[in-house]
């Protein structure tokens, strides 16, 4: 059976990236593609940023790719990886030679809590002067996250993990996180160490050799994640896989671009990256590797966009995947 991949381009550089993932997708395997709209420009013309029937083709299909949304982000994104039943957002962010990374030992995988926490939308104005944000953090949601950092680090033969918070102020909230986490990892015996997570962030930008896997409560996932884009060389090289138990949605971390956008010039690599991992969660490990070997080389040889140096447009980058794949 031919799974089915939703592909959804959304705003700015989106338009560019995505189709460019999807010319990878197409040279490894056979797939069937359903083009969704959603973004500023679907609210504009539709009045509503996610259509139903988008959310409806994310949900039912193996597999979706996304590129990003503009001011209306919070509308589209959320509700997307909710379709999926997204627990878990993986967010590898790793140094690739042939790039002026500023931190060029950086190789670090961010697993972030996908559901609650800050972005739970818990939010009320309640007065003139008076705003209130509620942080849902629950012990089941918590020890779910666990239990795939476990798996996850035993298949990648990882020592460990480093659990980020902040439970020395929020003391409940974070508190539950840390306790049920690392509950979980010591009855499987994986090993963690924890990292208040503003201490964490000073001391990612000057030792990151000395993290691999960090799990994160949602808003410090986020966070800490772009800030390891700036080790490695920006927001252009960092994909994401937001899993659920039984499909995903893949998307590059990087937003529209507004600058660049329509001008043909965005960096594809962490849209295609994102489309290796969507592979390896389809079962297509072999492909997934090929892909991710083929933009390391790019990375390495060039040709690059501007954004790393260059003068190339995506879609020279994306040639320069596939013959590498072909």
């Amino acid at each position: 059976m031919t799974e089915e991949i939703v592909v959804i381009p959304g705003d700015g550089i989106g338009q560019e990236v995505v189709p460019a993932a999807r010319e990878v997708l197409e040279t490894v395997g056979d797939f069937d593609f359903v083009e969704a709209r959603a973004g500023d420009h679907v609210l504009e013309s539709e009045g509503a940023a996610l259509p139903d029937e988008t959310f409806d083709l994310a949900a039912s299909a193996d597999a979706t790719l996304f590129g990003a949304a503009g001011e209306s982000a919070a509308d589209v994104i959320i509700p997307l990886r909710r379709a999926v039943d997204s627990f878990v957002n993986v967010r590898p962010a790793k140094a690739y030679p042939g790039v002026d990374a500023l931190r060029p030992e950086t190789d670090l995988v961010f697993l972030r809590e996908n559901t609650e926490g800050v972005y739970g939308g818990h939010e009320q104005r309640l007065t003139e002067d008076l705003s209130t944000l509620t942080r849902v953090i629950t012990d089941s949601a918590s020890r779910r996250l666990a239990r795939f950092a476990c798996e996850y680090v035993e298949e990648g033969e990882w020592d460990g993990f480093t659990v980020a918070h902040k439970a020395n102020v929020m003391r409940e909230t974070d508190g539950r996180f840390k306790t049920a986490v690392e509950d979980v990892a010591g009855k499987r015996s994986v090993e963690t160490d924890d990292a208040l997570m503003d201490a964490l962030a000073m001391n990612l930008c000057l030792f990151p050799e000395e993290y691999g896997v960090i799990v994160c409560p949602n808003l410090a996932g986020d966070m800490l994640s772009d800030l390891a884009a700036g080790l490695v060389g920006g927001l252009g090289l960092l994909p994401s896989a937001n899993l659920g138990p039984d499909r995903g949605l893949f998307e590059p971390v990087h937003g529209t671009a507004p600058d660049i956008a329509g001008q043909g010039i965005a960096n594809p690599s962490a849209t295609i990256l994102s489309a290796a991992m969507l592979l390896d969660s389809l079962g297509y490990g072999e492909e997934s590797q090929a892909v991710h070997a083929a933009v390391e080389g790019v990375l390495a040889d060039g040709p690059h966009t501007p954004d790393l140096g260059g003068d190339a447009a995506t879609d020279e980058v994306t040639a320069a995947v596939i013959d590498r794949l072909d």
